[in-house]
């Protein structure tokens, strides 16, 4: 079975740094993948906005990356997934995106998030004001993007006949993401028709009632689904040399996304990320999956290694699985991966995995 629309692809990255290079070097050998991914015609690179914890992003300003990268990548989509909105006013943030977009040609995306829940300390925030801040900023940031001039008055912000310079202009429509765990994150994407995108390493089944609201939402306020599936993932033509050559970095993915609750002592109380919301944070999963045996993260499907073969059957399953998906992003460069692993995967999955879905 294939799929019967037009599937998007892309890749996803972290800039997870583990030691083995100068970070200036890393950033570097990003730019490069993103420049490779836009002359293979990917649709779209996207990076996360991290603060604090090296080995799970040392990505702090993904548009410094996206405006070097944009000056060779002329075609290709760039995507912030995403901006941690309690860390920004919101009228700053719009001003910004709305420059940042003009600057790509509106070839910019983005999500929109209330970060994770071991920033609050680091930043000097009270984890317990987090969601209010999100909640308020949202609608802030949303109507400083759509209305010429806006006012908005709520318990962190009190916004007087305000504007933003520059404007997008008033056709533009972004593609934007939510994301998160409550239900009201995907009933409230559904009624804007916005996008969400599936975490890599968590499983199908620990979204799919929220994906499931997200998707009557969306049929009630008359939008398409919008998923984004999101994966590590390494190629080689030989399954076992992909073993091989993937375990080291597919390992520490998996480590460097636990590594601030591996840490220990990082986070604030226990009982106050559960009263905030946060309660993944204690719930284990990350630290389970970072002990996890190579052999059973790939027998469970936890990361993605094989033939580009394997990689086929590995995204039938997933669209068979997840009603409503439009896109595939790939992890290449995780966990200490060296650069040229990375572009040999990119080019792999782009000569033999996207033609078998964009061809039928």
């Amino acid at each position: 079975m294939t799929t019967t629309g037009y599937m998007l692809f892309g890749i996803y990255s972290e800039i997870q740094h583990h030691g083995n290079k100068p970070m200036s070097r890393q950033y570097e050998e990003v730019i490069k993948q993103i420049i490779h991914a836009d002359r293979l015609q990917y649709d779209c690179y996207t990076i996360i906005e991290h603060f604090f914890f090296p080995q799970f992003s040392i990505s702090a300003n993904p548009w410094a990356l996206f405006a070097k990268a944009s000056t060779t990548a002329k075609r290709i989509n760039f995507r912030t997934l995403g901006h941690p909105l309690p860390y920004y006013n919101p009228t700053i943030l719009a001003s910004q995106i709305a420059e940042f977009d003009l600057l790509v040609e509106g070839r910019y995306e983005f999500g929109l998030v209330r970060g994770h829940g071991w920033l609050p300390p680091k930043a000097g925030l009270p984890v317990g004001e987090i969601k209010g801040l999100y909640d308020e900023a949202l609608e802030v940031l949303l109507k400083a993007l759509h209305e010429e001039r806006f006012s908005y008055t709520g318990t962190h912000y009190n916004v007087v006949d305000s504007h933003i310079v520059p404007r997008p202009s008033p056709d533009r429509n972004f593609r934007i993401f939510l994301g998160g765990t409550s239900d009201r994150t995907y009933e409230l994407a559904g009624e804007h028709g916005w996008a969400v995108a599936v975490p890599p390493l968590l499983p199908y089944e620990a979204l799919r009632k929220q994906l499931d609201i997200y998707r009557q939402s969306c049929a009630d306020h008359g939008h398409s689904p919008d998923i984004v599936w999101i994966h590590a993932c390494h190629l080689d033509e030989n399954r076992e040399t992909a073993l091989r050559e993937g375990e080291s970095w597919l390992k520490g993915f998996l480590i460097g996304n636990a590594s601030p609750l591996l840490a220990g002592n990082e986070l604030a109380p226990a009982e106050e990320l559960l009263a905030a919301g946060y309660g993944f944070y204690v719930s284990g999963i990350m630290e389970d999956l970072a002990r996890m045996d190579y052999d059973e993260i790939i027998r469970q499907g936890v990361v993605w290694a094989g033939t580009p073969d394997d990689i086929v059957s590995n995204i039938q399953e997933v669209i068979e699985l997840c009603p409503g998906l439009t896109e595939i992003d790939i992890t290449v460069n995780a966990g200490g991966a060296s650069h040229w692993m990375a572009i040999k995967t990119q080019e792999l999955f782009h000569d033999y995995v996207m033609p078998h879905f964009r061809n039928t």
